[in-house]
């Protein structure tokens, strides 16, 4: 790993994902989650302090990056709910099948190299009657903005720590046995329409 995907990146990405539009976001999601949580991508901990202690027993965070998990300690230590972290990537979520009650997915979609066996692994290891929480970004609807992000894609990747901003999340998502059962899509206010166009919602194993 290089110093700049070590040491200067988790900054950048702990800064970008804390903008207050995406904090709304974050907000409005979490509040949903109980019981035994699994959240892929925990990164610097944004999400911690919206998780309800009277709902969630614990959350079990996914972080590949030494950086991230650095970066995360403080958000840690002040949790309202236990948390306990690991050092793996969503491909290779290491915990039983149907083990947890909600699996959270904020701002990650886009930068998991194998997004459908990463996706898999939510699946087998959610509960039956549990959902899957998220909110992303990702492929826009506007002819104009989805050809600039295409465009722009190849160098955002390698600045944005591998960051796709074509992704058409509620596709990836039905596509690996899930159901939607209710979601938003518009642009986040403030931010640039290449990277801000949003899904927020929920799904259930289908």
């Amino acid at each position: 790993m290089s110093f700049y995907e070590n040491r200067i990146l988790p900054h950048l990405i702990g800064l970008s994902c804390s903008q207050k539009p995406i904090m709304m976001e974050r907000a409005k999601v979490l509040p949903h989650a109980e019981g035994r949580v699994l959240e892929v991508g925990l990164g610097a901990g944004p999400n911690l302090p919206l998780y309800n202690p009277a709902k969630v027993t614990k959350v079990i965070g996914l972080e590949p990056s030494a950086g991230m998990r650095r970066k995360a300690a403080p958000a840690i230590a002040a949790s309202p709910v236990p948390v306990e972290l690991i050092g793996l990537p969503g491909e290779e979520i290491p915990l039983d099948d149907d083990s947890v009650d909600t699996v959270v997915l904020t701002y990650t979609l886009c930068t998991i190299p194998d997004f459908n066996t990463a996706l898999a692994q939510m699946r087998r290891v959610l509960k039956p009657g549990g959902r899957l929480l998220f909110s992303e970004h990702g492929a826009a609807p506007d002819p104009g903005v989805a050809k600039w992000q295409r465009r722009i894609e190849p160098l955002w990747k390698r600045i944005a720590g591998g960051c796709h901003l074509t992704r058409p999340i509620p596709k990836l998502i039905e596509e690996s046995g899930f159901a939607i059962g209710d979601m938003e899509a518009w642009y986040l206010p403030g931010a640039p329409k290449i990277a801000g166009f949003n899904y927020r919602g929920f799904a259930s194993i289908r």
